[in-house]
């Protein structure tokens, strides 16, 4: 769930008054002029108005693994898919390369990405065991209050007094309602979770667990939900039949051209952006 929770970029470069400065996310409003590099996630949604080459992975949000051009033209006026809008820029997706300027058109839950949020944040459906679990426990119910007057009947009838009878009748209803069924299923749906997460299954809501145990198909975009369309750097050969000067200790060309060819830069606090 935190590995979920920091594909949304934590700081942004912004120009307020001329200047450029690190802010949190949470402190981006509307109108903020975004300063977006290669490599960096785009905070909000936003409108591109200067760019440079700059193209963008939005696999997260649409599933396509393709990087897409921006740029600044304006679009006509017409409905359009996610995938279109080539002049906007998505909450949650990141630039692959070149550069860019754009303003903050929405943040938080009024930016695609949290309207999606919106749309799985519904109504908890009741699953076949919950509905099982309540027709049995309102069965049950009625079962035991039958016994129950019976055994306060029998007891009137054959002599012994009322408040002692209904003593005995309320004791019996208390001790065979089963107050740790509710429990019980908690503690089974729960070791369901344990074993679902051993295969890197996450569950957000127990009740999943026995809705899942009916599934026998799902249907999923692989690009940004199953992968991340990212490359990762496993290993680095350099060739050593090659004659170079480099700064860096014994003269790895590899590095020098690596520390060249970033962005990477300091805060006020000293900390590596």
């Amino acid at each position: 769930m935190e590995a979920l929770k920091n594909m949304v970029p934590n700081h942004a470069h912004v120009l307020r008054e001329g200047k450029k400065i690190d802010i949190s996310v949470t402190d981006i409003v509307p109108g903020d002029v975004v300063i977006l590099e290669s490599g960096n996630n785009i905070p909000a949604d936003v409108r591109f108005f200067k760019t440079q080459r700059i193209t963008v992975d939005e696999s997260a949000l649409t599933g396509e693994s393709h990087q897409v051009e921006k740029n600044t033209d304006e679009l006509p006026d017409t409905e359009y898919s996610l995938g279109d809008l080539t002049n906007i820029g998505f909450k949650g997706t990141f630039v692959t390369s070149g550069k860019g300027l754009a303003y903050v058109v929405a943040t938080g839950m009024n930016t695609e990405l949290g309207r999606i949020a919106k749309m799985i944040q519904t109504d908890e459906t009741i699953t076949p065991l919950q509905k099982r679990l309540t027709a049995f426990g309102k069965r049950l119910s009625v079962v035991i209050l039958i016994i129950c007057t019976l055994i306060f009947l029998i007891g009137w009838i054959r002599g012994e007094s009322v408040l002692k009878m209904l003593i005995i009748a309320i004791s019996l209803a208390v001790a065979a309602i089963p107050e740790a069924l509710p429990a019980m299923v908690t503690i089974a749906l729960a070791f369901g979770a344990k074993q679902l997460v051993k295969g890197n299954a996450l569950i957000r809501k127990l009740p999943a667990v026995e809705t899942l145990g009916s599934v026998t198909h799902i249907c999923t975009d692989k690009t940004g939900t199953l992968t991340l369309n990212k490359m990762t750097v496993e290993a680095i050969y350099e060739t050593s039949d090659a004659a170079y000067s480099s700064v860096f200790e014994n003269g790895n060309l590899l590095l020098q051209a690596m520390a060249l060819s970033n962005d990477v830069s300091k805060d006020k606090n000293g900390i590596w952006l």
